[in-house]
């Protein structure tokens, strides 16, 4: 905007900023989807089919309904019209689980709801779902992990390039293999929540989302209400990692019973609905046949995935989404395909796509370095592209190489010694191991509102919300950076569909979706100040033209005059004006034609030790070299990608759904049989980002770093693990037992 100066106090860009909401954090004042009781509030439990496939033959709520307290058991016959949403365009009316609930009697996994309690309180709502009487007609179902398509279906090519085929038979060194990742579920801590509430004609939502706007079109269509009469709310969420951005049938069902009893409904889903009612990643299976001359130069990638899906509901996870852009190669072949299981619907997971297409691809470039005897480095490194070939365009900025070779100073990778189990410190056997990373870089329509108050402080609302990762600080450094105020004196308002229209918290995107519209706004408002300062018959700055004035600093000035400036709150109290204010909106990038491609980048350096005498295998150190152009806060972006690391170990060492073949339900269905990385099993994690700011997707050259963290740390531990004991492992997560009895020492 003409005449507004750069602020000359300290940016707050790009520093280590703490958490504006930690204190009300840690002092239990934030309040999360289920702190809010409400007057006259009832508590809901779902009963859960004990089939994975059948039809239910019969219904008994009579002794349910005779349990002190309960107000009503609801179930087909008599929940009344729920209605399915119309298709999905973007990201609107999106949903992982289309089948509105009790729709039909058919069960197609173990877990369905098939009937709802709502009673006085949450023991008296338990004890009558568990006297609903439920009887199956039960049929043989599958949630078998051996994926291959049915008779008749064939792959689906996403994308293709030259002749895969003949390169690959021609070529003179080669790796076919194939890779599998598990069904791994989603674990905040917070347990999805829903607290609905009717006034007789509109709904108020609590709900635990990470796209609030996206719940409230959902609801309002499965309700059969009009958009304006139904607000989503969703101030903290206790994280969510993709579980938590579409609505699932819970919602729908405390929204119903609030409007049939006129009372309002609290539904809290168990940690073992956790597992078969709102998502999961998808059991992945991954065949890759890469090619290379003998000096390590590509010449084919064939990717082919499949991955399981929900009877009802298509969810593909991706796998290829970068296959196609991450080394030169001249032939190219992306195919993917569905395989139906008797499972609830899967989900997004963080770095859904990428991360498990990674783990494979990544493993098959370990497989080739050592068939070509090259190091795993130098071979990445010599295959490095000069443009997106998938798109033929350029990269918006890509610093890949950088990535590995500050990577592999970091972490002392000259020392290496490439034979297996050649490597030893302190009585282990050492195993190093590296892989690279990349995540789509993109932005979403955003629209936000700025005030500056005659106080001094100032304010930013939008209708996104803040899942835990920060958006909260972000958006008030922004603000403080544009408007010169300090840092806490910017109150951030999130969570609200009352608020102008937010992005989803999903694909790393709402910081860079949110600097747009929030500078726009916050200049807008400024603007306001120098408008009202210039037109005053009193003051400073009376009789003088807008062209004359500049804003610097948080103070209104006459240009070049520092001495001359008065704070904004002087000029509008001056005024008589309360505040002046600034709205702003921006497009999506995601889904548009490209003119370049935009990416995330980096690379994942990964030490193990292995003691065979004690069977014990541990991930000890990471390094891990980022390139997300400039990173807004350290202190979060470093946070994030640690969080990512250790999910990443997770992922390689730990985290399996496992489904009883007999029953079809979930075995590991708690926090106690559902492994995970713990501070026991946390490696040292050191951190770097390059800072290389990326001004085509925003005017600070931010990108997203909430997936590219967790991307490319499974295959980097696999392959150390390789390095290590000689055994490949090409099927997560890694088994100490595997190990046993086929290491092969040096």
């Amino acid at each position: 905007m003409a005449g507004v100066a750069e602020t000359a106090m300290e940016s707050v860009i790009g520093k280590p900023v703490p958490r504006v909401d930690g204190p009300l954090k840690v002092s239990g004042t934030a309040r999360y989807t289920s702190d809010h009781n409400l007057e006259g509030m009832l508590y809901a439990v779902p009963v859960c089919a004990t089939i994975a496939k059948g039809r239910i033959r019969s219904l008994n709520v009579a002794a349910a309904e005779s349990v002190r307290g309960v107000k009503a058991v609801y179930h087909r016959e008599n929940i009344g019209k729920v209605f399915r949403t119309a298709p999905a365009m973007g990201f609107s009316l999106m949903s992982d689980e289309r089948r509105p609930p009790f729709e039909d009697d058919v069960i197609r996994y173990w877990g369905q709801y098939v009937a709802v309690v709502v009673a006085e309180t949450f023991q008296q709502a338990q004890a009558g779902a568990a006297a609903v009487q439920v009887s199956y007609d039960a049929e043989p179902h599958d949630v078998s992990t051996e994926l291959a398509l049915p008779a008749g279906e064939s792959l689906r090519e996403e994308s293709k390039r030259g002749d895969v085929a003949a390169a690959f038979a021609s070529a003179p060194v080669k790796i076919d293999a194939t890779y599998v990742t598990p069904a791994e579920t989603h674990n905040p801590i917070e347990l999805h929540a829903s607290v609905a509430a009717w006034d007789g004609q509109s709904f108020t939502l609590y709900e635990t989302s990470q796209a609030v706007w996206n719940q409230r079109e959902v609801l309002a269509q499965m309700l059969g209400v009009p958009l304006d009469n139904v607000r989503v709310i969703s101030r903290f969420l206790g994280s969510g990692f993709g579980g938590k951005l579409w609505p699932w049938p819970h919602s729908v069902l405390a929204a119903v019973a609030a409007r049939k009893l006129n009372r309002p409904v609290k539904l809290v889903v168990s940690r073992r609905m956790m597992f078969q009612n709102v998502g999961h990643r998808p059991l992945t299976q991954q065949r890759v046949r890469v090619s290379a001359k003998a000096d390590g130069t590509l010449l084919s990638l064939d990717h082919e995935a499949l991955n399981h899906t929900a009877i009802l509901d298509d969810f593909s996870e991706g796998c290829g989404e970068a296959t196609g852009y991450l080394y030169s190669v001249p032939n190219v072949r992306i195919a993917s395909a569905l395989v139906r299981r008797n499972v609830g619907s899967a989900t997004a997971m963080r770095g859904p796509g990428a991360v498990p297409g990674l783990y494979a691809t990544e493993s098959a470039m370990d497989e080739l370095a050592v068939a070509l005897k090259m190091d795993p480095v130098a071979l990445r490194l010599k295959n490095e592209p000069k443009l997106d070939e998938s798109l033929g365009l350029p990269f918006s900025s890509r610093h890949m190489v950088e990535c590995l070779q500050v990577g592999a100073e970091k972490f002392g990778w000259a020392r290496r010694t490439p034979q297996v189990g050649s490597m030893k410190a302190d009585g282990k056997t050492l195993g190093w191991g590296v892989a690279v990373a990349s995540w789509i870089a993109a932005r979403f329509d955003c629209e936000a509102k700025v005030e500056l108050r005659a106080d001094g402080s100032a304010r930013v609302a939008c209708g996104t919300q803040d899942v835990g990762t920060g958006t909260y600080t972000v958006l008030a450094q922004v603000v403080a950076d544009k408007a010169g105020v300090p840092l806490d004196r910017v109150e951030v308002v999130l969570g609200d569909t009352t608020l102008p229209p937010g992005p989803i918290s999903g694909g790393s995107m709402v910081t860079s979706s949110m600097i747009p519209a929030v500078g726009d706004a916050t200049r807008q408002a400024i603007e306001t100040v120098l408008l009202a300062a210039t037109s005053s018959k009193t003051g400073p700055f009376a009789g003088k033209k807008r062209g004359e004035v500049e804003f610097a600093n948080g103070r209104v000035q006459l240009k070049g005059d520092a001495s001359s400036g008065v704070g904004f709150g002087e000029v509008l109290a001056a005024q008589n004006l309360s505040v002046a204010t600034g709205s702003g909106k921006s497009g999506a990038t995601f889904g548009a034609k490209p003119t370049v491609s935009q990416h995330s980048f980096g690379a994942q350096f990964v030490e193990v030790t292995w003691q065979p005498e004690i069977a014990r295998l541990r991930v000890s150190r990471v390094v891990t070299v980022i390139d997300a152009g400039r990173v807004l806060n350290l202190r979060a972006g470093r946070n994030q990608i640690e969080g990512a690391v250790m999910m990443g170990v997770g992922m390689a060492m730990f985290e399996q759904t496992e489904y009883d073949h007999k029953t079809g339900a979930t075995i590991n269905n708690s926090l106690a049989d559902y492994l995970m990385t713990t501070h026991a099993d946390a490696p040292s994690v050191d951190v770097t980002f390059l800072d290389y700011p990326d001004l085509t997707l925003n005017e600070y050259g931010a990108r997203g770093i909430g997936e590219i963290g967790l991307a490319g740390v499974a295959p980097a531990i696999t392959a150390a693990v390789y390095h290590a004991t000689g055994v490949r492992v090409r099927r997560l997560p890694i088994r100490i037992e595997d190990l046993l009895a086929n290491q092969k020492l040096a």
